[in-house]
């Protein structure tokens, strides 16, 4: 519920600011329930959060996980949300790092496959610390398996 205004204190929050944040704070909640149990033990949430959370992997009804939602975030806008969304934030820069190596290498193992040689020297020229050795026997290799 809004109170008056009273002079000389901050205006407070609108109905509708006061939605925003509450959303935010559902919506934190959901990325919490997908996080990974090693980020959620390092983020040392309370807890009464972390059984909320665990709980609402469990459910299955959509109206159950529903309300424990709800119930998340309002647990969650009693908390200071930042370092929390900074973790997040940060995990999910990682992801995205590892998820672009493993295209690159996805890309050079296609490369690898189709151009043959020109490729395997292109590969050795970008990471000259590679084992050149184990590289090109296990390139012959697979360009053998694909032939077969």
């Amino acid at each position: 519920m809004r109170r008056r205004h009273v002079p000389g204190e901050p205006e407070p929050p609108s109905k509708g600011e006061l939605k925003r944040r509450a959303q935010a704070s559902q919506e934190l909640g959901e990325r919490l329930i997908e996080a990974p149990d090693p980020l959620l033990e390092a983020l040392q949430l309370p807890a009464r959060l972390s059984d909320a959370i665990r709980e609402a992997r469990r459910l299955t009804s959509h109206s159950a996980l529903l309300r424990q939602r709800l119930f998340i975030g309002k647990l969650l806008r009693q908390l200071d949300e930042e370092p929390i969304r900074a973790a997040l934030q940060q995990q999910e820069r990682a992801h995205g790092a590892d998820v672009r190596a493993f295209r690159r290498i996805e890309g050079w193992r296609d490369r690898l496959l189709r151009e043959g040689e020109p490729a395997l020297a292109a590969l050795f020229e970008e990471c000259p610390g590679a084992d050149h050795q184990a590289l090109a026997r296990l390139a012959a290799e697979a360009r053998r398996e694909l032939a077969a």
